[in-house]
Formats: structure tokens, sequence, C-alpha cells
């Protein structure tokens, strides 16, 4: 039995380890040694178009979204692309509301920079988080356009040069939205306009299409609503922990699914290709995008990978291609839909469409993890502070297991008070390792201990604490939110590593409460497993660290306490 136990502290301790070091190599860009790379990034012999129910790329295929230009003037160096260098006559519009600032290219209308205001960048100090953006080092925007499948008939899309109409640009004092209107020069009696409605303290934005046809014969315009990103995770992912970064899309027929950058370049994503419901999304940690539809309207689902072009790095798309019927001469078709581009507050996306609360990433246990957050979220309302809500969370899921951790503690702590007897019949009986083993389950057997006793409850409740940890990952609250004194932000690291000392610390106090095994080897591995972990617990946000600490803080105070009751405390 002991040996069992020797070998599974091995396995542990050298799996954190190997985990340890693959998550490093994941984050440097290295390959993982499971195969393939935490930063998805685009193959350089990815066929251009290469896509799970995308048509190819070339805007001259019948029904094809428009390929990205070659931009004039455009250079690259060193790997990363340059900025697209501007056609002529485009110009960038800024709307600014109390939540957002917004930066629109007249070049197809597209909205190229989203900076959220009142969420700080960790990496910058001073400036605040930009979503998407189009600049030297990052591409991740949201086009629309026209195409149709007939031939010879060619529709504005998100190349086709636009014109702002004037207008405010700052939302005003009292007024609750603002818009931008662009319109497309008219070609062969065709036009298209594009209305955007930023609205106080939302994260959504309005999005209205208008298709005039003034032309001499009926057309069939379809309207795609696209998201274009590279495959390059946000700056500063940690090395100790992934979160998913990628396109996300939900069809009530399939629910929610994550699609790896990877598959788009192999063009082997698995997913719906037509629906009469659910929407497309880019996901990242703490942020998420994604095009919405009201009603039960028929849309096509496409992904596609866009190799590099000048001025442009290697990037990926994902779009819902909608149906806009014939318009006949003399005849305007309106589309309406909406733009999410924000944080991922759970409540928010719930309300705004069928599962886009899904786009925060709790990993395999959301049965879990969802109905924690609600308890953590109704322990803020009261107290008011993130930072001892998750303290308040921790010592309720404590209380919860009260019994089940105090039936392993007290198998724990008998197991110390036969430690000394157990050590000396190992010494003596070491050359006779099969009498050994006989004679140590005699003990047991005589002392009513199971040596696996203390590790059974605590499996038991291991998943809740797993999911607590997720949802303490996941949450956008925590970011900008402050605890005590020198915690200013639990979404970031301890600026003074006071949290991680604690926590590692408590981790070795739990060992010395712990019955010492007998073997010496198994002994000193016991005393290094809370070093290593406690050196990872100095990157983790502050968030995680507090709970891990309260958790372990609780955990000493009851061990103690029955092993005081039971008379081997310090044995």
């Amino acid at each position: 039995m002991t040996d069992m136990r020797r070998t599974l502290l091995w396995v542990v301790f050298t799996m954190s380890l190997v985990l340890l070091w693959d998550a490093w190599q994941k984050h440097t860009g290295q390959p993982s040694m499971f195969g393939g790379s935490a930063r998805p990034a685009a193959s350089a012999g990815a066929a251009p178009g290469a896509a799970s129910g995308a048509a190819p790329a070339a805007p001259t295929a019948a029904g094809a979204l428009p390929a990205p230009a070659a931009v004039p003037g455009a250079t690259a160096s060193a790997g990363v692309p340059a900025a697209p260098a501007a056609p002529v006559g485009s110009e960038k519009v800024v709307i600014t509301t109390d939540a957002v600032k917004a930066t629109f290219d007249t070049l197809g209308g597209t909205l190229v920079r989203l900076e959220l205001l009142g969420y700080a960048d960790h990496n910058r100090k001073g400036e605040n988080v930009v979503l998407l953006d189009q600049s030297g080092k990052r591409l991740y925007v949201a086009q629309t356009g026209l195409v149709t499948s007939q031939a010879g008939v060619q529709l504005p899309n998100h190349q086709s040069l636009m014109t702002a109409v004037p207008g405010e640009r700052t939302l005003a004092a009292g007024a609750d939205e603002i818009t931008l209107r662009f319109e497309s020069p008219v070609v062969d009696g065709r036009q298209l306009a594009k209305t955007y409605t930023l609205r106080r303290g939302q994260f959504t934005v309005g999005v209205k299409h208008e298709f005039i046809n003034g032309g001499s014969a009926p057309v069939s315009p379809q309207l795609y609503l696209q998201l274009a990103r590279d495959g390059t995770p946000p700056e500063g992912e940690s090395a100790f922990y992934f979160t998913f970064t990628g396109p996300a899309m939900y069809t009530e027929a399939s629910k929610f699914k994550k699609i790896d950058f990877k598959d788009i370049a192999k063009g082997s994503v698995t997913m719906d290709k037509t629906a009469n419901n659910g929407w497309v999304g880019m996901v990242q940690h703490y942020f998420a995008s994604a095009w919405l539809l009201q009603g039960n309207q028929q849309r096509e689902f496409r992904t596609a990978f866009i190799p590099a072009t000048a001025g442009l790095p290697d990037h990926y798309t994902i779009a819902m291609v909608v149906p806009l019927g014939d318009v006949a001469p003399g005849a305007t078709q309106v589309h309406e839909s909406t733009l999410f581009a924000g944080p991922q507050e759970e409540n928010k996306l719930a309300a705004l469409a069928p599962g886009l609360e899904l786009v925060k990433d709790y990993g395999w246990l959301t049965i879990l993890s969802k109905p924690l957050f609600w308890l953590l979220t109704q322990l803020h309302n009261v107290l008011g502070n993130w930072g001892w809500a998750i303290v308040a969370l921790v010592v309720v899921l404590k209380a919860a297991f009260y019994w089940l951790n105090a039936s392993a503690y007290r198998s724990m702590a008998k197991m110390k008070a036969i430690t000394p007897k157990i050590t000396e019949m190992r010494e003596r009986l070491k050359d006779k390792p099969q009498q050994m083993q006989q004679e140590m389950m005699k003990i047991y057997r005589e002392e009513k201990v199971n040596p696996l006793g203390g590790c059974l409850p605590i499996l038991v409740q291991m998943p809740f604490f797993i999911a607590l940890y997720w949802v303490l990952l996941s949450s956008v609250e925590m970011r900008n939110a402050p605890w005590i004194g020198w915690i200013t932000d639990l979404s970031a690291k301890d600026p003074w590593f006071i949290l991680p000392i604690l926590m590692t610390l408590s981790s070795l106090a739990q060992v010395w409460l712990n019955p010492t095994p007998p073997d010496p080897l198994q002994a000193r591995l016991m005393w290094i497993m809370p070093l290593a972990f406690g050196f990872m617990f100095f990157f983790f946000p502050a968030g995680l660290v507090l709970y891990w600490l309260t958790n372990n803080l609780l955990s000493i105070a009851q061990q103690w306490f029955i092993n005081k009751q039971l008379g081997v405390l310090g044995k």
C-alpha cells in the first residue's frame, strides 16, 4: 500500500513538472509535447481559402466572400506585417461613447479598432484594452458586405470605398445613442448604405444595411457578417494557464462550438453549414465579439484561412451569410443585425442571445462552474467586494464539505499517530520486503486505519474546487477589482508576491500536519511539492491565489483541531 502511495505521488509530481514545461514551451511558441501549440499559428503552406463550409476566397467565385485586396505601398519586415497603407481617399472615423472608442474605416465601412473605456490594459500602464485592431502587429476587425451568385453583377463589399455621412462623432451629454452612416458609390444603379448605432453604456452596436436597387433588373444579394482575426493570442497571456483564443459559433442543433485556428487552416472544421438560428464570434480571455441576428432567419456559416497579403498577416475568418431575397428594380431591402464586442459579463451575454454566455470558458466543469459563479455574484451583491466574496465562497464550500473533510482529516490523524510504529517496523524488516508489507497491513487492521481514507473524501470534492478555479480565472468581473491594500486588481498577479508566499507557507504547514511517510524519499517529496506549486502561483492572478490561500487556511484550522482532539499534534 505504501508503495502504491509513493508511486502515485511520484506520478503527480512528475506530471506537474511536465505540464509546467509544456506550458512554457507553448507560451514561447515552441511545439507542444502533446501535439500542437497553445499559440495557434498559420501554416506557411496552407492553401488560400482552405475552409470548412466556405467558398473559395477568390471574389470571382459564385457567392464567395471577397478576399483581402493587396494594398499598394504596404511593406513588411522581420516577420511583422506593416500596417496597410490606406487607399487614396480612405479615412478613419472615430465615434466615442461612455463605453467605447470605435474607429471605422471608409474602406468598406469596417470597424477596425475598438477601445474599451474603463478596462485597463495590464500590459500598457495608463491605457485601455483595445479589443479590435488593425495595425502593424494585429488584425482583428468586423467586416460586412454583399455577394451574389449572379454572373456579371458586382455588389459593394468590405473592400469598397464608401463615404461617411457628416454628423456627431461624440455621444452628447443626455443622449442615449449616436449613429454613423456610410454610403457606397452608385454602380449600375445599385448602392449599399451601412448605419452603425452605438448606445450609452453598451458594448453592442446596431448595424443596419440598406441595399438600394436602382438598376433595371432584379438582384439577389447575400449579406455577410464576418469577423477576421490573426492567430496570435492576446498579449500577456500567462505560460502557467491556458485560455482559448479563436472562433466560436452556436446553433440550437449543435450548441456551442469552439473552432481551432489550425483546423481552419487544414480545412478540417466540422460544424453546421446552415441553420435558421445561431451566431458566430471570436473568443479570447475575458473578451469576445459576435454577430447576432434576430428571429429565425436562414443563414450559412463559413470559415476560411487567408494567407498573408501585402500589409496583412495570415488570418482567419468566421462569417454568417444571409440571403436577402430578390430585390426588384427600384426597391430597397433593409436588414438589421447586432455586433457585440466587449467583456464576457455572463448575465448580460445570456440576455443578448441563446448560448452567448458560453463564450466564457469554464472548461469541462461548466455544469458546476455556472452555479458557483451565481453564488459568487450573490455574495458580491451582499459584501460589495469581489475579494471578500471569494473568501466567503470558499468558506461556504468548506462548510458544505465539513463532515467529509473531517473524515479525511481523522484518517490522516490516525495515520500520523501510527507513523512511529510503522517507521520502526520498516527499519526492522527492511531486508524482508514481503514480511514488511504483511506486518504493515496487520498494523492497519489492528489500529483500524485505512491508508487511503484521507484521499477519497478529498477526491470527491476536488471537482467543485477545480470548477471554482475556472470561475475565478474566466470572470472578467475580477479585472481592476480591488481587495485590500496592495491588491488593486484581482485578475493581475500580486505585485509584492505576499499572497503566493503565504500560500506556499500554508501548504508547507499542511505537510507538517499530515502523517510523515515512513519512506525518506517519499517524505522529502512531500516537502518539495508545495515549493514547486508555490513557484507557479507567483504568476497566477491574485484572485486565484486568494482562493487557494483561504482554502489552505481553513483546511489547516480544521486539521489542527482534529489532530489536537486525537492527541497527535506535533507527532
